[in-house]
């Protein structure tokens, strides 16, 4: 059960959130606040932070949330009129940077605290960045040739082809460097010379233009493939080594595992017949139950593999969650870090895994008693 904020000695954290008033995230997390006997969550849009009207008060706890899901926040960011479009992410990634950095000043400005780090949200929304990083640490992740900001910029398909070629990947994930959400991913196939293959959710339309869909779709002809790569480049292109994930049921499976405050608290199985495990492209909650027992019965540890999210996560210190991609290999038995999510605790319904000190929680809840855990903690510091 939540620490109450009854059960708590000393004055409350009081809550904002930054984020979009309405949505689902921002209601989740309100429900989570009330739960704790705490008063709502003072909420401040992403629109006021973009037209430069946001403030935040004395002793506030200010968390930020995703900007996504308001079409007029995505014309800012974005300079997009329609949301599904693909192109624009390189914008994207430049003015909600500079978003966050506006909030972690006006927080700071005003005594107010922060629990994410703008540092590592611009780390997390780069994924060449955030896959050096993790690669750093000893975090075993896809191996990749655009990794780290040193790295040679992609400039179309045939570079992506030149690197595949080089680094003896004859499949590999081409990924938009500042994308979400699988928009814009390619799952990528080539044997020998113009046989080439991808599954996407990309589709283009006859001006070339770019839209994600809920379709996963496979493209058959090199020409196709970089036409879309082509197109996707400008905002800069990650790649990394297709690694052959393990299957449960027959489908593909990998795993999204919370961490809040250094603890992997939540976990839920994906799995999917494309390569692409995401669920609103069709991928469906597999049994976590069963994952423990494949792996142990491999001869793997299911802690480890909670052990290397919390690694992950640990290359983040200052933001309290994140949520890891976690690739099972083909038998069970090891794993590696896909992608760090700065925004990945949308799991409704889910609870805390056991032991993880977040049973009975959602995501949000558990976020809420981090807080509060750590705001005794430091009081029971101060008085000591």
């Amino acid at each position: 059960m939540s620490p109450s904020a009854s059960s708590t000695s000393g004055p409350a954290p009081r809550f904002a959130v930054v984020g979009v008033p309405g949505n689902r995230r921002v209601a989740l997390f309100q429900d989570a606040v009330r739960a704790a006997g705490l008063p709502a969550a003072r909420v401040v849009s992403w629109l006021d932070v973009l037209r430069g009207e946001a403030a935040f008060r004395p002793g506030e706890t200010v968390r930020m949330d995703s900007p996504g899901e308001d079409a007029e926040v995505e014309r800012l960011l974005r300079a997009v009129v329609d949301p599904t479009r693909v192109e624009g992410t390189a914008l994207w990634y430049a003015r909600f940077t500079e978003a966050v950095r506006v909030v972690a000043r006006a927080v700071a400005a005003s005594g107010a605290v922060l629990l994410d780090d703008p540092g590592d949200v611009a780390v997390l929304f780069d994924k060449r960045l955030c896959h050096a990083v993790l690669d750093d640490a000893g975090v075993r992740v896809p191996a990749s040739p655009t990794s780290g900001a040193a790295a040679p910029v992609v400039r179309d398909w045939v570079d992506v082809r030149e690197r595949m070629t080089a680094h003896g990947m004859p499949r590999a994930f081409v990924k938009l460097a500042h994308g979400s959400s699988a928009s814009g991913v390619l799952a990528v196939e080539t044997a020998g010379p113009g046989r080439v293959r991808a599954t996407t959710s990309v589709e283009r339309d006859t001006a070339g233009r770019l839209f994600n869909s809920l379709r996963v779709r496979r493209c058959t002809t090199e020409r196709e493939v970089a036409a879309i790569v082509d197109a996707l480049a400008p905002d800069g292109l990650h790649i990394e080594r297709w690694l052959p994930k393990a299957t449960q049921c027959g489908r593909a499976a990998d795993l999204r595992v919370v961490v809040v405050a250094g603890r992997a608290t939540h976990a839920v199985v994906r799995t999917s017949h494309s390569p692409m495990t995401n669920l609103h492209l069709g991928g469906t909650r597999g049994d976590l139950d069963d994952v423990r027992a494949a792996v142990e019965a491999a001869g793997g540890s299911w802690s480890e593999a909670l052990a290397l999210c919390e690694r992950a996560a640990a290359c983040f210190p200052d933001t309290l969650c994140v949520g890891v991609d976690l690739l099972p290999a083909t038998g069970w038995r090891r794993f590696a870090v896909g992608e760090v999510n700065a925004f990945g605790d949308l799991l409704p319904r889910l609870t805390g895994l056991p032991g993880s000190g977040a049973e009975g929680q959602d995501t949000y809840a558990a976020q809420v008693a981090a807080v509060l855990n750590r705001a005794r903690n430091h009081r029971a510091t101060a008085t000591s």
